[in-house]
């Protein structure tokens, strides 16, 4: 008999996820205008509705909410719900219908789902005959591994609590690789100092350098055990959390056979145990992790399952211990958070978990035989026939000797921190993120086991960034090579031109442009500064489209007002450059010093018209007498007595800065027609069609560099006066003769 409700519950799921991942507003949001939808989006809280909403308004409001901000971003909003991940979401909703059920039915179904899903994991991952525990956060199974080792490590820890364990203060062992923050997580859990945490070092001389240093190890613990301390608990990594390298588990699990310590082992690299034992990605080492004492699977994000529990294996023989530790649910309630992942493994099936894994590490081998053949890439992984993690970084080859150097180093991270970020860009499917080091610095890092399940990352998708890069490399390694000739180039034009030392920046470099003026105090002074270099900075954009110029890196603010220079190809002058940078500078810097000498001889002039003014009225009414200005017998003085006045025009020449009289202006009536030809300002040299600046002339077109140089040369030879004659007097010819014809 069909159950109507839990046949409801996939319906209304169904109906739900085809609202929400509809990319488009509803007809609603069309019909209102921008502001008006802008408002309704909003986040404020408002009063909740008297009568109540439909589901359908509901749902509509959450699709709202989910993709208030879409329209602005330029990436995916999230991650795309596959079915597998649908079956993730419906166990989620059959876990809340489920707790409706009586308690002994309930109490069946958990078993089922616990028992089940520890067999599948198990025997997926081969670590057998052990017990499952079932946890949102991926820390929590680690922190109640550690209860269930004090418990069964300290007799009366159940009943003194903390003063059991002064006796013998336990020891935590975890790598320096290990993720941030773990340690002090457990000992905030646990109630433990921090001196409980011991960090052991990676190895520095031989072997990988993201690896636990087993030699320095050993020596730790012997000291701790001979200073009446109780070694308790290591956390190996198979497969970091940054470079995604696995230790020394076989050494490290004689280690702890011999101190007696609980060994437990985390990391990526634990999902390649589904491929099989004949697989080449399954080494030796990795399957030492088979016989540890616990491991932490996370098989959602391995999986691309959202919201799915992680999972902690473990062997130990006293339930009663793993029950007051709290690794065994004792509530139906608790125990349904499995409930999805039973329904993904099922829905994925045993082939299909293996192939979404053998698919990610598939990728990761194509990333790095492709990255092989690149001269200025360097790799970074532990083994190149079963890594499921690639880390590599831009490294031009001449810079192989000066990478010790801090500055150099951290000029290169800021070059592979733009990498990285502008292949996320280019290639947002790959799941590119960036690491930083403590030896090789920033690199890029592809993890397909994290991503390619959520992303859906396909071969071709990595060959789309493999070809990304091999463009964006010629441009790095170039500009790379320029950055001191840049430098030495700018301090050439100093005092004119300041070169900033812009560690991170990922380009060319900055300079500066300070003008050359004293009397100015210091904010006048820097005003006049950020007019000049943001004008400058307008006309570098016009001169070349490309080449980047910029005020500075995108979401940072600098301190003065500069000019920026992105990447450049190699056929780039950089002489050239700042000779232009530094004239138009100049340019810039005297054109605003003659507007200002202009307004002051324009002040002064006015104040001598006034005067003059002034002046000529006094002595109109001394020539002309009293009466001749009185409105009615002035007229009449006039008619009978007529008066030339002696009181002349002025004008005022800006070129001269001087009042001069208007008589010759009005005899002559050529002033605006010999002005016109004495100020027509000669054509500057102007580039030709597909002609680029900045280009060194053995790099660019030879034909397109002539054509340059000769329009350049007839533009600057004067002409010769008797050949002008002669065309004049011919072009005069040809022009009778013309009309003779018609």
């Amino acid at each position: 008999m069909e159950d109507q409700t839990l046949a409801q519950v996939g319906h209304n799921l169904n109906e739900a996820m085809r609202i929400l991942d509809s990319p488009s507003p509803t007809y609603r949001e069309e019909e209102e205008p921008a502001p008006e939808r802008r408002r309704s989006r909003s986040s404020i809280p408002g009063p909740l509705q008297g009568d109540g909403q439909d589901v359908s308004t509901i749902l509509q409001l959450v699709h709202s909410l989910i993709h208030e901000e879409e329209e602005d971003s330029t990436g995916p909003l999230g991650q795309q719900v596959g079915e597998q991940g649908h079956m993730a979401l419906l166990g989620h909703s059959l876990a809340a219908y489920m707790s409706i059920l009586p308690r002994d039915r309930l109490r069946s179904i958990t078993t089922r789902v616990l028992s089940d899903c520890t067999l599948w994991l198990c025997r997926l991952f081969r670590y057998e005959n052990a017990s499952a525990y079932f946890h949102e956060d991926d820390r929590d199974g680690l922190v109640r591994v550690c209860r269930l080792v004090l418990n069964a490590r300290y007799e009366e820890y159940p009943t003194e609590g903390y003063g059991a364990l002064s006796s013998k203060q336990p020891v935590i062992y975890l790598s320096a690789a290990c993720r941030p923050g773990l340690g002090q997580h457990l000992c905030s859990q646990l109630g433990l100092p921090l001196s409980s945490l011991c960090t052991v070092p990676c190895n520095t001389m031989f072997g990988s350098q993201h690896q636990m240093d087993v030699a320095l190890l050993d020596k730790l613990v012997r000291e701790d055990a001979e200073l009446g301390k109780l070694p308790l608990l290591l956390i190996a990594n198979a497969g970091t959390p940054a470079a995604g390298h696995t230790d020394k588990l076989s050494r490290l699990r004689a280690l702890c056979e011999q101190y007696d310590m609980w060994l437990h082992v985390e990391g990526v690299n634990l999902a390649t145990l589904a491929l099989g034992s004949s697989s080449s990605s399954s080494s030796s080492a990795l399957m030492a992790a088979t016989r540890s004492d616990s491991v932490t699977l996370t098989p959602g994000r391995w999986l691309g399952l959202p919201a799915v529990c992680a999972v902690t294996l473990y062997r130990h023989e006293d339930p009663a211990l793993s029950l007051s530790a709290g690794l065994m649910s004792s509530g139906p309630l608790e125990k349904l958070r499995a409930l999805p992942l039973w329904l993904s493994l099922q829905y994925l099936g045993h082939s299909g978990i293996v192939q979404r894994i053998q698919q990610a590490v598939a990728l990761s081998q194509q990333l790095l035989q492709d990255l092989k053949p690149l001269s200025c890439i360097r790799t970074s992984v532990e083994d190149e026939l079963s890594s499921p993690v690639v880390l590599f970084r831009f490294s031009p080859d001449y810079s192989s000797e000066s990478s010790s150097c801090p500055a150099e180093r951290e000029v290169l991270d800021t070059f592979n921190r733009w990498l990285g970020q502008e292949l996320s860009r280019l290639a947002p499917s790959c799941g590119l993120d960036l690491v930083e080091l403590e030896d090789e610095g920033v690199c890029v890092r592809f993890s397909p086991l994290l991503t390619a399940a959520v992303l859906g990352t396909q071969p071709e998708d990595v060959q789309l960034m493999v070809d990304k890069l091999t463009e964006l490399l010629p441009l790095l390694s170039s500009t790379m090579a320029l950055r001191e000739d840049f430098r030495e180039q700018a301090q050439r034009h100093s005092p004119t031109l300041r070169y900033l030392e812009e560690r991170g920046w990922a380009g060319l470099g900055a300079v500066r442009y300070e003008p050359q003026t004293e009397g100015l105090d210091k904010e006048r002074r820097s005003q006049q500064e950020a007019h000049i270099n943001c004008e400058l900075l307008q006309r570098l954009q016009e001169l070349d489209p490309d080449i980047s110029f910029c005020s500075g890196p995108e979401g940072e603010e600098t301190q003065a007002a500069c000019v920026f220079v992105g990447l450049v190809s190699d056929d780039v002058d950089v002489a050239q450059l700042l000779d232009t940078v530094a004239a138009l500078g100049r340019d810039i810097d005297n054109s605003g010093r003659l507007l200002e000498n202009m307004s002051e001889v324009v002040r002064k002039g006015i104040q001598e018209a006034e005067l003059q003014l002034q002046k000529a009225s006094e002595d109109k009414l001394l020539e002309e007498g009293a009466l001749r200005q009185l409105p009615i017998v002035g007229s009449v003085l006039n008619w009978f007595s007529p008066v030339q006045s002696s009181v002349k025009g002025r004008s005022f020449s800006l070129a001269a800065g001087s009042l001069d009289s208007t008589e010759t202006t009005y005899s002559t009536h050529a002033q605006s027609e010999t002005t016109s030809a004495q100020d027509a300002p000669t054509s500057a040299a102007k580039r030709l069609p597909g002609q680029k600046m900045f280009r060194r002339s053995g790099q660019g077109s030879d034909s397109v560099s002539e054509t340059s140089s000769m329009g350049q040369a007839e533009e600057l030879t004067p002409p010769d006066p008797s050949q002008t004659q002669g065309e004049a007097t011919l072009t005069s010819a040809d022009q009778q003769g013309e009309q003779g014809d018609r």
